[in-house]
């Protein structure tokens, strides 16, 4: 007999067979402990630390380009005595560094665009550093004017291609601050360059006198070229450019016709040379002109593109920023001879005097941008109207023949505040909307724009200075040019109204 048949109906498993994961408890989470935190700020940004490395070095690297233009001013006495030196040999050994700097930013600018930043960084660097121990152990002066220029050649690679690298490195707010102290290591190279001077000459090292001036450089470039190695970003730009050696040769011919008179034309009592040269440096600027236009038809890459000049702020900051340097190095030029010269101080008190100043640029470029970005085209405006006030009053408070008393360390700190809140941010808003392809050629075009600027200042401001103390008396000297002083400043202050409201496209 059969059975019935079974149900094919699926039997129910035990309980325990596939137990269900019991519902978590809804509860807020808990805060991450402070080691967590740190944990994932790491995590989440592993090369800020890199990054800020890297920047010391570049920085490094531009604070002893800047340092060497003004730190052997002061060890020109010894020099002369020790080496036997002509007073033009004397001031070939001072000028040829910054003629061979200021005529070749631009192409050191566009070096780095074509080999590599990192690579011509470095080449520069180690340029710079072998020239620096050449000028330390030079025996005459011959040797000493021809390492000097190989210094300058050497800063000319360097310091273009600072920029570039915190432009393709850094981003947003990082960016404004590695700007901001780009700056300000900018601004405060050439105050430290007087006292640094000053010391070294003055503690007379081992017995070697002006030399320290020079070789402290060795182990500082050594030490940065090896840091740098470790630490600099490789690779190529990813769309190098050509040389443009047409644009090359015409611009820095015509660079040299301007520079070289104005550095060497007070001194030799402005020869006829001189002259015909800044006439010439006219034309020859035209010429460079109509040479890149040339360049540009035939598809080619022109050392300075019309884009990168058409780019909103660039030419407004370049003017802004011109007008602003040039008053800021012929002012400490001048007020540098006016305290030595005409007051009888030594160098290194000389050099204290500008600690006031130094103390300013340093605060308004550390600070400036807690300012919001709105108030940014004003703020640079103001600030070179408070610089202009600052120099103003130095000039009524000197115009007595006394030391300026309490009120002159005021005085240099407001200059110091007011510059300091126009160089880093005026970098910033003038170069924020250049294209990254274009990161190069806009630094050569700033760098050369500020260098020129200084070379200018000091030539104009200096030998109004020295012209007007010639003919009368050193405090009336240094008011005549406290006065024009402000009045550049105030065209800056015009100069920086033209500049866009925004830092973005």
């Amino acid at each position: 007999m059969n059975e019935p048949p079974q149900s094919r109906a699926t039997p129910p498993r035990p309980a325990t067979a596939r137990p269900t994961p019991p519902r978590p408890a809804v509860t807020e989470p808990s805060p991450p402990t402070p080691a967590v935190r740190h944990h994932q700020h790491q995590h989440q940004h592993p090369h800020r630390r890199r990054d800020n490395r890297m920047l010391v070095v570049m920085l490094g690297a531009v604070f002893m380009a800047l340092l060497d233009s003004t730190i052997v001013n002061v060890a020109t006495p010894t020099i002369r005595t020790d080496l036997g030196t002509t007073g033009s040999a004397l001031q070939l050994i001072v000028s040829s560094y910054t003629i061979a700097y200021a005529t070749l930013l631009v192409t050191g600018a566009r070096l780095g665009a074509r080999n590599g930043f990192r690579a011509v960084f470095l080449s520069g660097l180690v340029t710079f550093t072998v020239a620096s121990l050449a000028c330390g152990l030079a025996p005459d002066p011959a040797t000493l004017i021809g390492a000097r220029v190989v210094q300058g050649v050497g800063a000319a690679m360097t310091m273009p291609q600072v920029y570039s690298m915190i432009q393709l490195r850094f981003e947003g707010a990082a960016r404004g601050r590695a700007l901001s102290l780009y700056a300000a290591v900018i601004g405060l190279g050439v105050v430290v360059g007087q006292v640094a001077g000053g010391f070294l000459v003055s503690a007379d090292l081992f017995g070697a006198g002006w030399r320290p001036v020079f070789l402290i450089n060795v182990p500082v470039g050594a030490v940065l070229v090896i840091a740098g190695m470790r630490l600099l970003p490789r690779g190529r730009p990813p769309e190098p450019k050509g040389l443009d050696l047409p644009g090359l040769i015409t611009l820095t011919a015509a660079l040299l016709l301007l520079v070289v008179p104005l550095v060497t034309g007070h001194e030799q009592g402005w020869p006829l040379w001189t002259k015909v040269s800044l006439l010439a440096s006219i034309p020859a600027l035209t010429v460079f002109a109509l040479v890149e236009r040339a360049v540009a038809r035939r598809a080619g890459a022109p050392l300075v593109p019309a884009r990168v000049l058409r780019t909103p702020g660039l030419v407004s900051g370049a003017a802004a920023n011109f007008f602003a340097m040039a008053g800021y190095a012929g002012f400490l030029f001048a007020f540098s001879q006016h305290m030595q010269s005409g007051l009888g101080e030594s160098a290194t008190r000389t050099g204290l005097t500008f600690a006031p100043l130094a103390i300013g640029v340093a605060t308004g470029s550390l600070t400036w941008q807690k300012v919001p970005e709105r108030l940014h085209r004003p703020m640079i405006a103001t600030a070179c109207v408070v610089a202009a006030v600052g120099y103003l009053g130095i000039g009524f408070t000197m115009s007595s023949g006394g030391h300026g008393g309490s009120a002159l360390p005021a005085l240099h700190l407001v200059v110091g505040i007011g510059m300091g809140y126009v160089t880093s941010p005026l970098l910033t808003v003038a170069l924020a909307r250049v294209e990254p392809g274009d990161a190069a050629d806009a630094s050569g075009v700033m760098t050369t724009t500020a260098q020129v600027a200084q070379v200018l200042g000091v030539a104009t401001y200096g030998s109004v200075y020295l012209g007007t103390a010639d003919d009368g008396s050193a405090a009336h000297a240094v008011f005549v040019t406290a006065m024009l002083v402000t009045a550049g400043a105030l065209i800056s202050a015009l100069a920086a109204l033209k500049l866009p409201r925004g830092h973005q496209p």
